[in-house]
């Protein structure tokens, strides 16, 4: 089979504050998220392209449901401005902290950094620089 589309189709963050975790994501990576209430749900939806095959995503709070926590899935946000030490140079300012310091993966890979978000979320990001 052909795959011709990303292989994540969604994703969804946990948060405990919703104010908290938009203020901290579009701190560091400067863009805006848009707030959606989806019955129980508080969501907040990170940018994506329209029609777009491949992945986009929430922050989401539902305290019977979603716990933060930095043991489960890392989730890798792409640095859109190209090398990842723009967005870390405002993490910790934004609440949160870094973990692993910009590392490189592969010449032809690029760099990979992790942070703990405003929420306790373990997330990782990366850049071609």
């Amino acid at each position: 089979m052909k795959v011709n589309h990303n292989v994540v189709g969604w994703f969804e963050i946990p948060v405990h504050e919703m104010e908290r975790a938009i203020r901290f994501y579009e701190s560091v990576f400067d863009y805006k998220l848009i707030r959606q209430q989806m019955g129980e749900l508080d969501m907040a939806w990170f940018p994506s392209v329209p029609d777009a095959i491949g992945s986009g995503g929430s922050l989401v709070q539902s305290p019977d449901f979603y716990k933060p926590s930095q043991q489960g899935p890392l989730v890798y946000f792409t640095a859109f401005s190209g090398d990842l030490n723009h967005e870390l140079m405002r993490v910790e300012k934004a609440g949160g902290k870094i973990v692993q310091p910009k590392t490189e993966i592969t010449p032809d890979i690029g760099f990979m950094a992790v942070i703990i978000d405003s929420e306790g979320n373990r997330i990782a990001l990366h850049s071609r620089k």
